[in-house]
């Protein structure tokens, strides 16, 4: 007799499932992140790469050659240095931000990069056509004929693909839009996501792919997906800026083969994408020289200070309660140095509003 499908209640947020619909998740304790997924119960097939290795049987450590294992480098230095030196053969690489920012953008130029007629490159787009991505190509000067692309969602069709052509990269855009034929479940869900990156994740490692997953984040800024995605992969990378300004910075978050402290800044430009050398003079380029409230400090970012503007303006209050509005320092290290200032300066702002913001930097 046919089994039909079964109804479960999956989090967004860790993938927990439920067979009911609840308001706060038992497992991460979030609210509101059950959704509805319909799945057909199949005969269990077993993963497709079982193992992650060729060999099953357990080796000494110290009997691992790794004179061979050198970091592919893309030849963008910013996103070199936020991968922590270049790209490990086998990682997996999780890059997520909002739509529009540049991620695809990234992917592109990259890939230009590490091409060559030694190392042939594959990019796999679930949300443009061929054609699609040849204009933009054209228009970022990455046309190369060692970049293969094609559109495709079926993770088997992928699969299938990465065993014939062997490419050198791979990079998946995006990864909620893979389709894994065992299951029921659209794609996009949690179900979809998780078994999708499982397979990605052994490929790579069994192959010694790099490989890159474009992820598109929730309104609250975190990867679409469940978070057990970001405990899979090798590295978590976060391209963050505001749309209506040029300015883009790649984030890591987490990189279990170098630092999580490096960022790399880039500039949009009509081209693509424009790595920034030097952060700091761009940051403080309209900054007037000897303006009040203002003041320059260097905080470090990974292996290199960065120059920060810090703005204040302390004005009389017109409430009971003065006003402290902080933006991007923390607001109790603003109140301890207010009650110092206060106490041994002998300044008397509990009658003032204080506002205070990192305007560049």
């Amino acid at each position: 007799m046919k089994k039909s499908a079964k109804t479960i209640f999956c989090c967004q947020a860790c993938g927990y499932q439920a067979p009911k619909w609840m308001g706060k998740c038992p497992d991460c304790g979030a609210w509101d992140t059950l959704v509805e997924e319909r799945q057909a119960i199949k005969q269990a097939k077993g993963l497709k790469h079982s193992s992650i290795t060729s060999s099953l049987e357990p080796v000494p450590i110290n009997s691992i050659d790794l004179k061979d294992e050198k970091r592919l480098l893309t030849g963008i230095k910013e996103f070199d240095r936020a991968l922590g030196g270049g790209l490990v053969a086998g990682t997996l690489v999780l890059i997520g931000g909002d739509p529009g920012i540049g991620k695809s953008t990234l992917m592109l130029q990259a890939l230009y990069g590490l091409a060559t007629k030694e190392r042939k490159v594959l990019y796999v787009s679930g949300e443009e056509s061929i054609k699609q991505i040849r204009l933009r190509s054209k228009r970022l000067s990455t046309v190369s004929e060692d970049i293969l692309v094609v559109s495709e969602v079926d993770l088997d069709s992928i699969l299938a693909m990465v065993e014939s052509t062997r490419p050198h990269v791979l990079v998946i855009d995006s990864i909620q839009t893979m389709y894994n034929t065992d299951l029921t479940s659209a794609p996009g869900s949690v179900s979809q996501v998780r078994e999708s990156t499982v397979q990605l994740m052994l490929m790579a490692k069994k192959s010694s792919i790099p490989t890159f997953l474009v992820g598109h984040v929730t309104k609250d800024g975190a990867i679409a997906g469940p978070k057990l995605l970001e405990h899979m992969v090798d590295t978590v990378l976060y391209f963050e800026g505001d749309r209506n300004h040029v300015f883009r910075i790649l984030r890591a978050v987490k990189n279990r083969f170098g630092s999580t402290n490096e960022i790399g800044v880039f500039e949009m430009k009509e081209q693509g994408l424009a790595e920034v050398a030097n952060p700091s003079a761009l940051f403080l380029s309209e900054r007037p020289d000897n303006a009040p409230g203002s003041v320059v400090t260097a905080s470090m970012e990974g292996s290199r200070p960065i120059l920060v503007e810090l703005q204040a303006l302390a004005s009389s209050t017109s409430f009971g309660t003065p006003r402290r509005t902080i933006l991007g320092v923390d607001q109790n290290r603003v109140a301890l140095l207010t009650a110092v200032m206060e106490k041994k300066l002998g300044m008397h702002l509990m009658g003032h509003d204080i506002f205070m913001n990192v305007a560049g930097g």
